[in-house]
């Protein structure tokens, strides 16, 4: 079941999308995290993917996730209800994430979080 983030209460700084059903099938494709990200990632000046500071890839408990800061849920409210309807069409797990900012951050997430590789323009 797909909580909402006024379910999982307004104290939490994030929400992760996990890619795995309550069922605990792993949602394919391999890639769909890096892919959800990149609808509102740019490419830089490296000509390499960067992803939003709100939106970011990365691996949870060895599985696929994405991790939400909720300030998107202020700043882009079409995005934020986007990635929910994307989490509820395809019965992913959702959790609310940090409620405290992580160590060493300022209101971005940490660089220390285990991160999915960013994917390189080819």
């Amino acid at each position: 079941m797909c909580l909402t983030a006024v379910a999982m209460g307004n104290q939490a700084k994030e929400m992760v999308i996990i890619g795995a059903s309550e069922s605990g099938a792993v949602f394919r494709p391999s890639d769909w995290a890096e892919r959800l990200c990149g609808v509102i990632a740019v490419f830089g000046e490296d000509q390499r993917i960067n992803y939003s500071p709100f939106l970011q890839p990365i691996f949870c408990q060895g599985v696929r996730a994405v991790v939400i800061d909720m300030q998107l849920r202020e700043m882009e409210p079409a995005a934020f209800e986007f990635l929910m309807d994307f989490a509820r069409d395809n019965e992913l797990k959702v959790r609310p994430g940090r409620c405290q900012p992580r160590e060493g951050e300022s209101g971005e997430l940490a660089e220390s979080q285990t991160r999915a590789p960013a994917v390189a323009s080819g």
